[in-house]
Order: C-alpha cells, then sequence, then structure tokens
C-alpha cells in the first residue's frame, strides 16, 4: 500500500492547524483535526522532528502536545493504529544565552545585537550587570557593577539607559560601555521606554510613572546646555500615578504615542493600562494573570509575557482587544523584536531565540 493511500485510510489521523503556532521548550501546542483520539484505548503518539514528544491529552479532533526540553523548530506528526499524519511546523524557542536573571524585556540595539541584565536579587553585586548577545549567539559582559539593573531601553543615539530598582536612578551607557548617571530620586525605578520625542518615562513600583525631558536646562539660566548636564538639571515630571505593583512595571508606547503599562500583582483578572500623552489613564485590557514586559508591532498588536484563561506564554493582543495565545511557556517575564522577524524572549535565567515572522515596532 503507498503512502498516499494510507493517507487516505480512514484511521489516519488528519492535521488541521496548531495553537498557538510557537512554543518554549516544556511548551504545550494544541492540535486540531481528526483521528486524533486513541484507537481501542491506545492513545497516539507524537514526533517534533526526529524527537517524541509526549501528549497532555487526546481527543477526536483536539490533541495537546508538550513540546520536550531540548526541542529544536521541526515538524509535528501524530501516529496513531501504524499510521502517521501529516506534518504540520512548529515554531520552538531555542536557547541564545543562558546564566542570566533579567527582570524584565531585553533590548535591541540598531545592530540587532541583544541586552540583557544579571540582576540579583534586591542589594545583591554581581560580577557583570548587563551582557551583550551578538547575532551568533555568542555573549559578552558589557556592564560591571550597576546594583540591580532593571529596566533597559535604547535612544535614537545609540546610548543605553537601565533603571537600578535597588538606588531609583537611571543611568546612560554609552555603546562603548562608559556609564554615567542620567536621573536619580526614581523611587523603586523599574521599567523604562522612550516616546517619539526622545523623552524617557520611568515606572516607580509605589504606583508613579515618571517623564524625564530630553530637554535639560541649567540650574543658572534658563538656556538649554549640552546633554553632559548633571542630572539635577534634568526636568522631571510625575506622569500619571496608578495602584503600586508587588513586582517591576513594565512599559511600551505604541504607534499613536499612547504609553501602555502593566504591574504583575497575583491577580488572574489584571490590566493593561493606557495612558494617553495628557496622562489620563484607562484600562486597555483586563483578563490577564501576571502580565509583564510587553513589545509592539508595527500594526500595534500588542505582545505580552502573561497567562490567559490559565495558559502562560506570550499573548497576542490586537488594538480592538481581542486576545490570543501567541507563544506558549512558562517563566516568560518579556520579549524584544529582532529585525528579520524573530524575538528574544527573557525569562528568569536565559533568552531563546524564536522565528515568528513578525516585524516589530522599531524602538530605537
Amino acid at each position: 500500500m503507498t503512502p498516499l493511500l494510507d493517507f487516505l485510510r480512514p484511521d489516519t489521523p488528519h492535521l488541521h492547524h496548531l495553537s498557538p503556532p510557537a512554543a518554549m521548550p516544556g511548551g504545550e501546542i494544541e492540535v486540531h483535526g481528526t483521528q486524533l483520539g486513541p484507537h481501542n484505548t491506545h492513545p497516539p503518539t507524537a514526533t517534533l522532528g526526529d524527537s517524541p514528544a509526549s501528549l497532555a491529552l487526546s481527543r477526536p479532533t483536539r490533541a495537546i502536545v508538550r513540546i520536550p526540553e531540548g526541542g529544536i523548530p521541526g515538524d509535528l506528526i501524530l501516529h496513531r493504529n501504524g499510521q502517521a499524519s501529516n506534518p504540520l511546523p512548529v515554531r520552538v524557542a531555542v536557547p541564545m544565552a543562558e546564566n542570566l536573571h533579567p527582570v524584565s524585556n531585553p533590548a535591541v540595539d540598531a545592530d540587532g545585537r541583544v541586552f540583557a541584565t544579571f540582576s540579583g536579587s534586591r542589594g545583591q553585586n554581581v560580577p557583570v550587570s548587563i551582557f551583550a548577545i551578538d547575532r551568533d549567539f555568542q555573549i559578552r559582559p558589557f556592564v560591571r557593577e550597576l546594583l540591580n539593573p532593571t529596566g533597559l531601553a535604547f535612544d535614537r543615539f545609540g546610548d543605553l539607559y537601565v533603571s537600578s530598582r535597588a538606588e531609583g536612578t537611571v543611568y546612560r551607557i554609552s555603546p562603548t560601555g562608559q556609564v554615567s548617571t542620567y536621573a536619580e530620586g526614581l523611587g523603586i525605578a523599574t521599567g523604562i521606554a522612550f516616546d517619539n520625542e526622545g523623552n524617557l518615562y520611568v515606572g516607580d513600583r509605589s504606583g508613579t510613572i515618571f517623564k524625564i525631558s530630553s530637554q535639560i536646562t541649567s540650574p543658572a539660566s534658563n538656556e538649554v546646555p549640552s546633554d553632559d548636564a548633571s542630572p539635577e538639571t534634568r526636568n522631571i515630571f510625575v506622569f500619571a500615578t496608578l495602584e503600586p505593583s508587588m513586582a517591576a512595571y513594565h512599559l511600551a508606547f505604541n504607534s499613536t504615542g499612547t504609553l501602555f503599562v502593566t504591574g504583575p500583582t497575583t491577580s488572574s483578572n489584571q490590566a493593561i493600562h493606557a495612558i494617553a500623552p495628557d496622562g489620563s489613564t484607562t484600562t486597555f485590557y483586563q483578563g490577564l494573570g501576571r502580565a509583564q514586559g510587553m513589545a509592539f508591532d508595527v500594526d500595534d498588536n500588542l505582545y505580552v509575557a502573561a497567562s490567559l484563561h490559565g495558559q502562560r506564554g506570550i499573548v497576542r493582543i490586537t488594538p480592538d482587544r481581542t486576545a490570543s495565545l501567541a507563544i506558549s511557556g512558562s517563566n516568560l517575564i518579556g520579549l524584544a523584536f529582532l529585525e528579520d522577524g524573530c524575538a528574544a524572549l527573557a525569562t528568569r535565567d536565559a533568552l531563546y531565540h524564536v522565528a515568528l515572522d513578525i516585524e516589530g515596532r522599531s524602538l530605537v
């Protein structure tokens, strides 16, 4: 009997589509199709590429496949009663840097290098505070001796900014790794993001969102001096006030200049806040669990590390507030889009790389 006739047998499993289309190792993919249930009490088996994958559920029209640890991108095939299904490709995230401690999104410079922190516990001094990961996944130390680095963001000139939740300070770091103080007195400074005019916004865990003007004024005059002024000369405003968060605020701007904010709590009905340029606050979406790092694509779809209906991963929320799981996986705390349609995913101790065919909104 030919493989084609095998496939046409009525008991041959057939896969229609996957949800979500991408996963971390250990994440779960829901498979929709026909003939996916047990045969004579024997459940089907699954392979991802050349590796076996376990099934968490098997029903006639749906099955849940768990991505094996160490899994790589490949074709998913279900095997039932000696018959193999049609293959469907699965996008699996692969490690790009380990032994880190990110607490928010990674940041990407104009050359495609990814930057991530080793934040440590509060007050902990670590040998290397920020690492740079090259396109070939080579990791190297970038900045040392910053206490509890938290949020990361690049400005339009290629300087990297980092908040310290221990010191309430934002530092500016040149492309060569030179560190200077940019602003101080920001409470428990956490997430940071730039608007289109170069103003920096900083989330304080007490509930305040600060705005640091891109313009600086010397205390002795009203003239605008060079950008080497001391942090005391920067204009810092209270932009908005939200309820205090038990963890880091995470900030992201969409294309229209609205600031989106998450402040993860223990609630399973958590909101994403939207703050207009005038500081007025509304609820953009409610119903997530422990929402953290965010990023926008060029169509203003929002991607956020969170739980949706009990499933953890990266949740995609359209501008009309339709939510779905885009990537399945535990321990995700943030993401950053790369220039080639891929994304860097941050977990509690590593970065992963996944192909998504999504063009992210440019942040530099």
